[in-house]
């Protein structure tokens, strides 16, 4: 591995992600490290009562990476994360479970 490909492959992307549940509900969060199997701080509660017991049997969910950087600072993540959000109405409990 050359100098180069380490110092990528140490660098964490930071991303802004959306999650579509199978009920077309979204939830939009962010991932300071990208890492693969981090599927966001949604109320469980919450998303449990929009399923049925069937339902949450065979359950699949969608990531999408909207937004990524390798040289954005926490604070401008965090307001990507506000400005996404408020473009996709997630915070509307009846479009997502921001």
């Amino acid at each position: 591995m050359t100098l180069h490909q380490t110092q990528s492959y140490y660098r964490a992307m930071k991303v802004i992600y959306k999650i579509t549940y199978p009920n077309g509900k979204i939830y939009i969060g962010k991932d300071l490290t990208d890492s693969i199997n981090y599927f966001g701080s949604a109320d469980s509660k919450i998303i449990e009562r929009d399923f049925t017991r069937e339902q949450r049997r065979d359950f699949t969910i969608r990531k999408e990476t909207l937004w990524e950087s390798e040289t954005a600072s926490d604070n401008e993540v965090n307001l990507k994360e506000v400005e996404y959000i408020n473009a996709f109405k997630s915070n509307d409990p009846a479009i997502g479970y921001n």
